[in-house]
């Protein structure tokens, strides 16, 4: 009897132990409004209606899966890169990012800000740093304290999120959640989807809207419906008060029209559901600018392999009616330092 009585007792215990831990997380779970100003200029730079920009998003993935890894979300088995190999990417990464200076605008995704995945290396500061570029803007969508998956080896802290480098000053720097969540308890250890919206002024007297997104993965498309109708009010309400509109980042989800039949195999996608946007969800004159020649992400189902590893296109731009567009441009780097590629594009005004 004694010995069941203890076996109860520490059943008991660890139930209160995991209740109060719930309870903690509720309460420190980041809940951010739906719009956040990051900043604002009374003293913002004004781009000539005759100018043109060079744009660049790319996911870089933490600098923490690089070619070697596989990731066990997405059916493998590794947790986080070794510190060595998360130190180059990020060097690779910077290495890349200033020798590709004529960029006007890169927008970055999964940025990590000191968490243990990732060594406590402050990725924004290391980046911005080398970059030099006199403005720069980071907005949060994934702030966990703790991360307690896998029990095994439990991920811990992360704090990561959207980082818009930008030459030209803007006059307005917002953050705008997505609606949708998960249910509690699942919603505390999960991403707050967002997207980041950078103002500026043009000689017109119109604004240039450019927008740093990333949608949710591993949602079953339930969430990504959701914001894909956000975004959409969103940007048609701007477009049809004058202003000039460009999305771009990580939508985790195929352009419309795309047939990757080439170079991808849906089944290596394990828990990821590959969907394209419909070809009407956007009335006609809005343009989808994406490279057809190289994927922009690959499984991490397994380390990368030329040739065998299933990848497929989930990086590319939007632009609306009165931008003229220019081919994408994603540049090959054979998934060197990150599950994702760059991807570039120039545009124009009309």
């Amino acid at each position: 009897m004694k010995l069941l009585r203890y076996f109860l007792y520490l059943v008991l215990g660890l139930v209160v132990m995991f209740g109060l831990f719930l309870l903690f997380s509720t309460i420190v779970d980041y809940k951010p409004e739906e719009r956040i100003i990051i900043a604002e200029s009374s003293m913002p730079d004004t781009l000539s209606i005759d100018d043109s920009l060079c744009i660049l998003t790319w996911n870089i993935g933490y600098c923490g899966l690089g070619k070697e890894m596989d990731f066990f979300y997405d059916g493998g088995k590794k947790i986080k890169d070794s510190k060595k190999s998360t130190h180059n990417n990020l060097n690779a990464i910077n290495k890349f990012l200033v020798s590709n200076d004529t960029v006007d605008l890169f927008l970055l995704q999964e940025v990590d800000v000191k968490s243990k995945r990732t060594y406590r290396i402050n990725e924004v500061a290391e980046i911005t740093d080398v970059l030099a570029y006199p403005n720069h803007f980071f907005a949060p969508n994934f702030k966990v304290l703790f991360l307690p998956v896998p029990p095994s080896e439990p991920v811990g802290l992360v704090n990561s999120g959207l980082l818009t480098i930008s030459k030209i000053k803007p006059f307005l720097v917002e953050r705008f959640d997505f609606p949708g969540s998960y249910p509690w308890p699942k919603n505390l250890f999960m991403l707050d989807r967002c997207f980041l919206v950078v103002s500026i002024a043009l000689s017109n007297n119109k604004n240039l809207l450019i927008i740093n997104t990333h949608n949710s993965a591993f949602d079953g498309g339930t969430l990504k419906k959701h914001e894909m109708e956000y975004l959409k009010d969103f940007i048609e309400n701007e477009y049809s008060n004058g202003n000039y509109i460009l999305v771009a980042g990580d939508w985790n989800q195929n352009p419309p029209g795309f047939d990757g039949s080439s170079f991808n195999k849906n089944s290596e996608y394990q828990n990821f559901e590959l969907a394209n946007i419909p070809a009407d969800f956007l009335p006609n004159g809005w343009t989808w600018i994406y490279d057809k020649t190289y994927p922009s992400n690959r499984s991490l189902s397994a380390p990368y392999k030329h040739g065998e590893t299933a990848t497929t296109i989930l990086d590319f731009f939007l632009c609306s009616p009165n931008i003229k567009t220019s081919s994408a441009r994603t540049i090959n780097l054979n998934f060197e330092n990150s599950d994702h590629q760059p991807v570039l594009t120039s545009i124009k005004f009309k």
